[in-house]
């Protein structure tokens, strides 16, 4: 596996190894071991998540607040999705900037997004299957959004506006500097 820190170095793109022939492919998609040792310290992912959008789909920018914050370890299956983490840290350096990454079954790239940021993704193909690894449980009392299209962030979701889809629930998140972020004193990784 290759890990690569993105320009924002808590984000990490993580390219795994594939072995391939005339039969097909195999790929070790997660090793907890290698990881770590990148990382300098644990993740202890604790749930998988799938979900099937059609071309257009946005789902974000999703984030939970401390106590329930979530790391994402983040991928696709089938088709293609733009992925999109927004550093919502207060005082980070990186504060409101994002990191975008084109995720496809081809090119078999993961992204990690940790705790303190919001993250969202836009499907690129239809019957796009995306899945992902988080370390908390979805929390409703803790579930927080941000506007996809906040002028500040500036995420280019490549699409057209009018070929995007939301859930009524995605059309109603405040922009960032209206949010509740994460703050200075939030134990972000204990």
């Amino acid at each position: 596996m290759k890990f690569t820190r993105t320009k924002i170095e808590d984000v990490v793109i993580i390219e795994p190894k594939v072995h391939g022939d005339e039969r097909g492919y195999f790929v070790e998609t997660f090793r907890e071991d290698k990881l770590d040792e990148f990382l300098g310290y644990k993740i202890n992912f604790c749930q998988d998540n799938e979900s099937k959008s059609s071309r257009g789909v946005i789902r974000g920018l999703h984030y939970q607040l401390h106590p329930a914050a979530q790391t994402k370890l983040v991928r696709v299956i089938k088709g293609k999705v733009l992925d999109v983490a927004v550093d919502i840290r207060e005082g980070s350096p990186t504060f409101g900037k994002h990191v975008a990454v084109e995720l496809s079954e081809e090119n078999k790239k993961q992204l990690l997004v940790p705790r303190g940021f919001a993250h969202g993704f836009v499907v690129l193909e239809d019957d796009t299957v995306f899945a992902y690894k988080v370390d908390n449980y979805y929390s409703p009392e803790n579930d927080r959004g941000i506007a996809f299209d906040d002028p500040e962030i500036g995420i280019d979701w490549i699409l057209p506006r009018v070929e995007l889809k939301l859930s009524d629930k995605d059309t109603k998140h405040p922009m960032l500097r209206d949010a509740e972020i994460f703050k200075k004193e939030d134990k972000l990784y204990e």
